[in-house]
């Protein structure tokens, strides 16, 4: 062999030595940016609740989750009781984004005591807002309305639609767990002596619609309502101040109880509304998802807005969930790291 032939394969070799060591240093340099931005997070499944913002809510989390950390995503149906009794007896969904936790208080007490559920974070900042309200014209044009009892004042100005000489106060439609509480704070407020009286509007819709109709004809309202929700977010309303301090005592064992001989005056206790998940979900999966779910929270008034598009729209969660992604990357990078950030800007 050659000389020139005998250096020809030792630079061969060195060569090949020198590629293998760079493919080696790539695969390698991508498995630890992977794990870093959460790419072996494995199979992830999400509770996509039956009303709108907890359906904005999955989306999002399933976007950020899939592009954002490489996740393998799974939406599936779920509402309040079913899905939490899910998570404690089967260990799935792994994520409940959305989750009232007034009505199925107990249930979750129990399960975080024996270590089958965690509360990632409160979803929303503000809790859920229920409450009576007018709306902001109103109380633009009467500034002097700021009480319930300042509004129980004046029932001229919330004329009921069938009893020009009563006020009327828009209730929920009967069979919401929100009929027997207006109905028993109604008793505590003396509505009778005020000279106002419920109206039930029927369905849903007839409440929103109440608000849309009175919006339109520019005229006086007073009744229920909640936040976040897509009628708040495009109809400016202003919640009263009950003047009372919440009474739990009160509350749970008379204003929620259907029939309460001598109901007192209260507050609207505030939902917590908050994320959870399994314990199982929190042990494996990576950190920085744990980490992202617990900065994920929004303000009622933001998510007001964002439910409104989707209305205005007939849009669903998932275009919600982009159209937020696209316009609001001075909220959304503030959860999660820096490489999802690039990840999620490059899927969108």
């Amino acid at each position: 062999m050659s000389v020139n032939t005998t250096k020809n394969v030792t630079f061969a070799l060195v060569g090949l030595i020198i590629a293998a060591v760079l493919v080696f240093w790539i695969i390698n340099s991508d498995k630890a940016d992977n794990q870093t931005a959460g790419t072996d997070c494995g199979d992830v499944s999400i509770a996509d609740m039956n009303w709108a913002s907890a359906e904005f809510a999955a989306h999002l989390d399933a976007f950020i989750l899939k592009h954002g950390y490489g996740c393998n995503v799974k939406i599936i149906p779920g509402d309040t009781v079913p899905t939490t009794t899910s998570m404690v007896e089967k260990a799935e969904p792994d994520i409940a984004p959305e989750l009232w936790m007034n009505s199925v208080r107990e249930t979750i007490a129990q399960a975080k005591e024996e270590g089958k559920l965690q509360i990632a974070a409160a979803i929303l900042k503000d809790g859920g807002e229920e409450g009576w309200w007018i709306p902001q014209y109103t109380a633009d044009k009467h500034p002097e309305l700021k009480t319930v009892q300042d509004v129980l004042d004046r029932p001229d100005l919330f004329v009921h639609p069938e009893n020009k000489n009563r006020g009327g106060f828009m209730t929920c439609p009967a069979g919401w767990g929100c009929e027997v509480a207006n109905g028993n704070l109604s008793k505590a407020f003396e509505f009778d002596k005020n000279g106002f009286d419920l109206i039930d509007p029927g369905s849903a819709a007839g409440l929103d619609g109440s608000i849309a109709k009175a919006y339109e004809r520019n005229q006086n309202w007073f009744g229920y309502y909640w936040a976040p929700t897509a009628i708040l977010g495009k109809y400016p309303m202003k919640k009263l101040d009950f003047a009372s301090d919440y009474d739990a005592k009160n509350w749970d064992g008379c204003i929620s109880k259907p029939d309460c001989p001598n109901p007192k005056r209260s507050s609207w206790t505030v939902s917590e509304v908050s994320t959870m998940i399994t314990a199982n979900f929190a042990q494996s999966a990576p950190a920085s998802v744990i980490d992202y779910l617990s900065k994920r929270s929004f303000e009622n008034k933001r998510l007001n807005v964002i439910l409104a598009w989707m209305s205005e729209n007939q849009a669903p969660g998932a275009e919600g969930a982009e159209r937020f992604l696209k316009d609001h990357e001075e909220v959304w990078s503030q959860w999660v790291s820096d490489k999802a950030v690039g990840r999620i800007k490059a899927a969108l």
